[in-house]
């Protein structure tokens, strides 16, 4: 968990436990993390260091920004999934829900089918508790 158990809502842990869940039993991701519509980390996966996380947080913020403006020009409609096709891995970017976004960092041996079902089904695990107000608490609770 980002904070001790103690100290944030059960909603919270959950979304927690869910994306690590996530991170850990995916196969071929590496790394995940959530983010909110205005660029700031929302969770991470338990093995991220939090200087990590804050700069995929900012690439993840910075796709999603683009894929907004591209639909908002082209009138394609809103985002469903990023993916960056690098030499030795992939970062794709999914929509959670109403205000935040997934980020995944996953290795080249990944199944891209299998993980983009894999986090259509977390958006649909996490998505529905994602308030405003669990978005915020989860933004002050990240761990530093």
């Amino acid at each position: 968990m980002n904070v001790p158990a103690y100290r944030i809502s059960n909603e919270a842990q959950q979304f927690n436990w869910l994306l690590d869940r996530f991170a850990r039993d995916t196969a071929g991701v590496a790394e995940a993390i959530a983010v909110s519509t205005d660029g700031l980390l929302v969770a991470m996966s338990d093995d991220m260091r939090r200087v990590d996380a804050d700069r995929l947080a900012a690439i993840v913020s910075a796709l999603a920004s683009l894929a907004r403006g591209a639909s908002g020009v082209y009138n394609l409609g809103e985002t469903n999934k990023i993916i960056i096709d690098l030499d030795r891995g992939y970062v794709l970017v999914s929509t959670i829900g109403r205000g935040c976004v997934l980020g995944v960092l996953a290795s080249k041996e990944a199944n891209l089918g299998n993980l983009a079902f894999d986090m259509a089904m977390f958006a649909n695990q996490a998505g529905p508790v994602l308030t405003p107000q669990l978005i915020d608490e989860l933004k002050s609770t990240v761990r530093v």
